[in-house]
């Protein structure tokens, strides 16, 4: 099969994400820098693979897909290598759930409103950074009572759950409040020590 291509920037969660999935299969990829927020504008050609402007994308012989959990999914079942989703149904709706769960409530938080917000700023809005601390508290809370017993996420197994959150919480710990706050949760902790020394996380870290 055709190498496919990925779209994104290496600054990017989500391009991160799919990126991990890829290395993970040992697919081989192009990707296809694509700021967003680049002073002269999403380019008029990206729209057709992302009609919202948003990253990533994803390209494999004509077929085009945008949405991470979609392209990680195709991924996962499309090429060889070790498979990421479980095979039953509860392992499935699990790793749908914390993926779902770290979409809605902790990237929001743990990544602009804390991680952003205190690094990129020149004068912070403390009460957003508190305000995402404290939803961030929440999502560790729910990680650490959804973490099956085992070196991953759904157990043994690691799973587009791993694949997903890992990213998020990389950003968060950039600061020095979200290592803080990790730390109080040994058990998502340990988690992200773990994946951290995958050769995956490894070649998808942003340099610089």
């Amino acid at each position: 099969m055709a190498k496919p291509t990925l779209y994104g920037a290496d600054y990017s969660v989500y391009a991160r994400i799919a990126r991990m999935t890829l290395e993970e299969k040992g697919v081989g990829y192009e990707l296809v820098p694509l700021d967003i927020f680049a002073a002269e504008g999403i380019p008029a050609w990206y729209l057709e693979h992302h009609p919202f402007g948003r990253i990533p994308a994803f390209e494999h012989d004509g077929f085009r897909l945008f949405e991470t959990g979609a392209i990680t999914r195709y991924v996962d079942e499309a090429f060889d290598g070790p498979a990421l989703q479980p095979v039953d149904a509860r392992g499935r709706a699990r790793m749908v759930q914390i993926s779902g769960m770290l979409d809605a409530y902790g990237y929001r938080a743990m990544v602009w409103d804390v991680a952003v917000e205190r690094l990129e700023k020149t004068q912070p809005d403390e009460q957003l950074i508190a305000s995402g601390l404290s939803q961030a508290e929440t999502v560790l809370k729910v990680l650490t009572s959804l973490k099956a017993k085992g070196p991953w996420l759904l157990g043994e197994q690691l799973t587009l759950a791993d694949l997903h959150a890992a990213p998020i919480v990389a950003y968060f710990v950039k600061v020095a409040e979200g290592r803080d706050l990790l730390a109080r949760f040994e058990d998502v902790r340990d988690w992200y020590q773990r994946f951290a020394a995958q050769p995956s996380f490894a070649r998808t870290e942003r340099v610089g």
